[in-house]
């Protein structure tokens, strides 16, 4: 190994946050709202675009989530979350749970998760309710895995894609 390369503190030095962004930005993601209910009943959400399978056998999903924050302590408290998959038209709903608006949920419509309660949005492209079965810190986010335990899936609508800060459909191409 080189010389740059010899310590940790080298390597963590070599990359300034805006290059970060932009190298990260590059990658499209999908957008979703992970929620959960509080100890009181209390629906807790925010938009996330860090969420991937991790097993089929079990079936695990990770969705990373930023500290502070009421929707990861409502996670912990409930040991479970929903992650509901934005549609290509839910762009506001994105801008909505990004934001520090307190209530988040009193413009989009929810029923609670047939498993979890955990609150599950109307018109999404699928939805997937969660068992929390850890949790692990990474930097200043705490990485989570979660067992499905129930989800649903949309035939008809499209997600919305995040790319370079950018909300943007995504679309199908022909099969050659």
């Amino acid at each position: 190994m080189s010389d740059r390369f010899s310590t940790p503190d080298t390597l963590l030095d070599q990359v300034d946050l805006d290059t970060f962004r932009s190298v990260m930005g590059s990658l499209p993601t999908g957008v979703s709202v992970v929620t959960s209910l509080t100890a009181d009943g209390e629906p807790r959400g925010l938009t996330c675009s860090a969420v991937c399978s991790v097993s089929a056998s079990p079936p695990l999903l990770l969705v990373c989530v930023k500290q502070p924050s009421a929707t990861l302590e409502a996670i912990h408290e409930s040991s479970a979350f929903a992650v509901n998959f934005l549609s290509a038209e839910m762009a506001e709903t994105a801008r909505v749970f990004a934001s520090p608006v307190p209530e988040r949920f009193s413009a989009v419509p929810w029923s609670p998760g047939k498993r979890t309660d955990a609150p599950v949005l109307d018109d999404t492209v699928a939805f997937a309710e969660c068992v929390l079965t850890s949790s692990h810190l990474a930097g200043d986010h705490q990485v989570l895995i979660g067992r499905l335990v129930h989800g649903e899936v949309s035939a008809t609508r499209t997600p919305l894609a995040y790319w370079r800060a950018r909300f943007s459909e995504l679309r199908t191409q022909p099969a050659a």
